[in-house]
């Protein structure tokens, strides 16, 4: 069968955020040392009254912090205060005037240490002009010294308080916000309408729904912004039956109040719990209110249809829309690669290129992700033909998807290339490379760029460790990779995660070391998932081990009883060992809980259309020459060496049979197809959705040499690149 090329052309739209250098302590250790000497000296306690004490501290503490002193001055006022108490009267802050604080020109010279940056912030609190030092504070982000200049003013403005809140949501500084909102009842002052509706929105944004609703009961007075503020509170945190409570409260409800703001919010919230029932009530509701004239309605309801898994009703609400932008496309495109739709996802990105609307990098972050998803490379390199004539950013995310998709489609030229382009690689880019030269057969490629990584002041996460673990597990390089293993929690204080486990796993396993592998699963601190004993289970069956092979498929029954993979290899297992009756039961367990195997394909791309074959297929139109190809290699390969393999073919039959089994697997089919459509000398690349047998890679291999061929292959696991004979994985997969 053959099958047309999908219309046009995703990796992770994974953006690289810039980390700010964090600003030097304020407060020195040397204060914690100096309090203890202060406060538990009995001869002071008892001549110190107990109030004035503790008011000359908290000035203390707070010139501290703000670098009025420097460190030997530190030591001298607690020294006077210790022998002085006198000195404390003389500091006391008076609670109700201003003045009073700005006199004391022994300790208060400076509000903050004398650099350029703080200069005006220090002479505006000298001035008593505390207002415009939060002002700067919070343009300059500095949330924490902008609320405790709050201290120094006796009646904060309305304005002072507003603008700290909108920093406090900003950053999502509930703890700050608290402080703030805790001052505004100390202080005396009475919020007003405007500045409760911005405490409820910064409770709700930061996740304390609770605060937002205690606010929200004590306002005297609520106008939209405040009922709205809180039913979309309420959405966002999935609490959708609260949220339709308080719509139901409104006094005023019509199509103005029930906004399209707070129906997003909770077509948003439906979508997050998938809950469908709740989405199609907001619909019907939305319909007989008339807000279906506002496309940011209409762009959350299709949203909603998707992420619930109704996908067809996503895509008539999408239809229905008549100004849709970037982003409703792009949603909409997604939601089809999300939802296993590979052609309806290339086909609507047709749509949207015909459309004059252009794409932005989560577009085609999207897309390139689905090309390398599907390895449709030709796809992929149209996308990348469209970026480049339009122009990208080569620091966006998209640009990293390219590096991606290239690695994944089995060009690693391509891939460097675009990773070279990049003036500053993030670490999606360097892991996407990383993970590339592993998965192509190139480990110590793929080890040097770890290397050429760290050397950048690049900080590697967790998946980056799962390529340079891979790399070394397709290498066989083992006491390596238990170095690199151990380094992610000793060296670079990152946690180890499950895939780590299964990667150090498949690397013992593979190179036949189970005791050690049994050791890491032993002591490993979470329940080992499906890869874990995946990859213990496929060292088995390399190297024989039948009882850790049943003790692995013991565990994967539990887990994914529904699974057919784990039977068909521990039913190979029990083939190579001639053990037929042990095969038998493994068949008869699948057949009782009706399962298929799952049948293994290959397919190739020549001229644009995709051929697809399946073993032993005998349907596509060219199938004679192929079968006559085959036959006429099967004597040459045979000539140089060649003998099947056919220790894993799961019928008790004679070997003339089992070979027979074996010349028409798909991936030979697919190989034959590319050889006999394309010139001499042209590489071939197929694809397979299942781990290539051992006795077809021990095949291309000779065709390769035979026919003086490139063959590409790329199987559930790696890629095999083969050439003159050799593959790039050197037996070792």
């Amino acid at each position: 069968m053959f099958l047309p090329s999908p219309l046009a052309s995703s990796v992770l739209p994974v953006s690289s955020h810039r980390l700010r250098p964090p600003r030097p302590t304020l407060i020195s250790p040397a204060l914690f040392s100096l309090l203890p000497f202060f406060w538990f000296n009995s001869d002071a306690h008892r001549e110190t009254n107990r109030t004035t004490t503790a008011q000359i501290l908290k000035d203390f503490i707070f010139g501290v912090f703000f670098g009025l002193v420097s460190d030997v001055q530190r030591g001298k006022i607690c020294l006077t205060m210790h022998f002085n108490a006198s000195l404390g009267q003389e500091l006391t802050h008076s609670s109700s005037s201003q003045t009073s604080q700005l006199n004391k020109p022994q300790i208060h010279k400076t509000f903050f240490k004398s650099n350029t940056k703080d200069a005006l912030i220090s002479r505006l609190c000298n001035d008593g002009k505390f207002k415009e030092a939060i002002d700067i504070l919070c343009h300059q982000k500095r949330l924490s010294e902008a609320v405790q200049l709050l201290h120094h003013i006796d009646k904060p403005s309305a304005s002072i308080y507003s603008t700290l809140l909108q920093l406090c949501l900003h950053q999502r500084a509930l703890a700050q916000g608290k402080l703030v909102h805790a001052h505004t009842r100390a202080s005396g002052f009475m919020p007003g309408m405007f500045i409760c509706n911005r405490l409820i929105d910064m409770y709700a944004k930061c996740g304390s729904i609770v605060d937002a609703q205690m606010v929200f009961d004590e306002m005297p007075e609520r106008d939209l912004c405040s009922w709205n503020t809180m039913i979309s509170g309420y959405a966002k945190v999935g609490q959708l039956a609260e949220a339709r409570k308080l719509f139901d409260e409104m006094p005023q409800r019509d199509n103005f109040s029930w906004t399209a703001f707070t129906v997003s919010s909770v077509l948003a919230a439906s979508a997050a719990i998938q809950s469908l029932r709740m989405g199609k009530e907001i619909h019907g509701y939305i319909m007989r209110t008339g807000l279906d004239s506002d496309e940011v309605v209409w762009s959350a309801l299709s949203d909603m249809y998707g992420k619930c898994g109704s996908i067809e009703e996503a895509r008539r609400i999408f239809d229905k829309m008549v100004n849709r932008d970037i982003v409703t496309w792009t949603a909409m495109i997604d939601r089809y690669f999300e939802d296993g739709k590979k052609e309806e996802g290339f086909s609507l990105f047709s749509e949207l290129m015909k459309s004059g609307i252009r794409p932005n990098e989560f577009t085609f972050a999207g897309v390139l992700n689905a090309c390398a998803q599907h390895a449709a490379e030709n796809l992929g390199k149209q996308v990348h033909g469209y970026m480049t004539r339009i122009g990208f950013d080569p620091l966006s995310f998209a640009a990293s998807a390219l590096v991606h998709m290239y690695s994944k489609c089995g060009n690693i030229e391509n891939a460097n290339k675009v990773f070279n382009e990049m003036p500053c690689p993030d670490v999606v880019s360097w892991t996407s490379l990383i993970a590339g030269h592993a998965q192509n057969g190139q480990p110590n490629e793929a080890l040097q760029l770890f290397k050429l990584l760290l050397d950048s002041g690049t900080k590697p996460d967790h998946i980056t460790f799962v390529g340079v673990l891979s790399a070394c597990t397709h290498a066989g390089l083992v006491d390596k990779g238990l170095e690199y293993f151990h380094s992610i929690k000793a060296k670079h204080g990152l946690t180890h995660t499950a895939d780590h486990y299964s990667c150090v796993v498949d690397l013992l396993a593979r190179a036949g070391r189970f005791e050690e592998a049994k050791n890491i699963i032993n002591e490993m601190p979470m329940k080992p998932d499906k890869y874990l004993w995946a990859s213990l289970i496929g060292g088995c069956r390399i190297h024989g081990n039948l009882t850790l092979a049943k003790r692995a498929a013991d565990a994967l029954f539990e887990i994914e009883p529904e699974n057919p993979t784990t039977y068909i290899t521990l039913a190979n297992i029990y083939a190579t060992a001639g053990m037929w009756g042990e095969v038998t039961e493994v068949r008869k367990m699948m057949d009782k809980r009706g399962l298929i195997k799952k049948p293994g394909l290959s397919w190739i791309e020549i001229k644009r259309e995709v051929h697809v074959f399946l073993v032993g297929d005998t349907s596509h139109p060219r199938y004679d020459e192929i079968h006559h190809y085959l036959h006429e290699l099967s004597k040459r390969m045979k000539e140089e060496g060649y003998v099947p393999d056919t220790n894993f073919v799961l019928h008790d039959v004679e070997e003339e049979q089992k070979e027979q089994n074996l010349s028409y697997h798909s991936e030979k089919l697919a190989v034959a197809f590319g050889i006999i459509s394309t010139p001499p000398g042209t590489p071939i690349k197929a694809f397979k959705n299942l781990r290539t047998c051992v006795d077809c890679h021990t095949a291309i291999k000779f065709v390769s040499k035979i026919a003086n061929r490139k063959i590409i292959v790329r199987d559930s696991n790696r890629f095999h690149c083969f050439e003159g004979g050799i593959c790039s994985c050197r037996d070792y997969w």
